[in-house]
């Protein structure tokens, strides 16, 4: 078997944690490696290797389509390195709720799940524009967006500023909210950041809301760094997971530490 881990940008919460899988399982006595990329190479390496029935380790996280699309499966982490299930929680700047009580029901009332989530970043992964599959989505699913608007006055103008880092789910969960609040009257703005750019904008008020906050782990640094002048939401997808995920047929490998035979 190789020995190497194909992992997606250097500085995100599941690098830091696949950095410790490593020698928490004997990995590093048998030169594994991780390999840093982003989530298109990754998903780009992973199809190669797929085609060709080659072995293949990756980062890998749920919801995200690459479930969808690829036969493959999450191992197992007996050790629990990379903790229990996440949550993807809503943060909000502190005094959002005070400034603006609608836009903050509605995230307070805002949640999906995985299959739900998976179908949207599938289409924007297909080539669809984030903004046209929002619309789609809302179109498509008129029952659920009247429970996540119950209640919510019109917006008349008044402003959102959402944040989010560009990885799939949140593009996905980003623009179907903004679209939802636009379609309410309010004016919305989306800013890409970095990780650590998003939280600390959030914490100093210059934006307003994320969707896209995975707790307590892969964001989990962030939080503890900015817990104080953020607040936490609400959860709008439970269940998220986060671990190392191989092709299905790699029927010997089910857990990291079927990687040392």
């Amino acid at each position: 078997m190789h020995t190497t881990i194909t992992g997606i940008d250097a500085g995100a919460g599941i690098m830091s944690s696949t950095q410790k899988v490593i020698p928490a399982y004997g990995l590093k006595e048998q030169n594994w490696q991780l390999q840093t990329s982003s989530t298109a190479a990754m998903c780009s390496q992973l199809q190669k290797s797929i085609k060709y029935k080659q072995p293949i380790v990756v980062t890998a996280w749920q919801p995200h389509w690459m479930f969808k699309k690829y036969p493959i499966k999450f191992l197992k982490d007996p050790k629990n390195i990379y903790g229990k299930a996440e949550e993807i929680k809503t943060v909000s700047r502190k005094g959002f709720e005070k400034d603006n009580p609608g836009a903050y029901k509605f995230f307070q009332q805002f949640h999906w799940n995985s299959n739900l989530m998976g179908d949207v970043m599938y289409q924007n992964f297909k080539g669809a524009d984030p903004q046209t599959t929002a619309k789609q989505f809302i179109k498509d699913h008129p029952q659920q967006v009247a429970e996540w608007t119950k209640g919510v006055p019109d917006g008349n103008g008044k402003k959102v500023r959402m944040t989010y880092v560009t990885w799939d789910d949140a593009i996905a969960s980003t623009n179907v909210t903004a679209q939802i609040l636009r379609d309410k009257g309010y004016n919305v703005t989306i800013s890409a950041m970095e990780a650590q750019p998003q939280w600390a904008s959030i914490a100093r008020g210059s934006a307003d809301v994320t969707t896209s906050a995975w707790l307590p782990t892969t964001s989990g640094p962030l939080y503890q760094k900015f817990k104080n002048q953020v607040q936490v939401v609400a959860t709008n997808c439970p269940g998220a997971k986060v671990g190392l995920a191989v092709p299905k047929y790699m029927k010997n490998v089910n857990s990291i530490e079927d990687l040392k035979k």
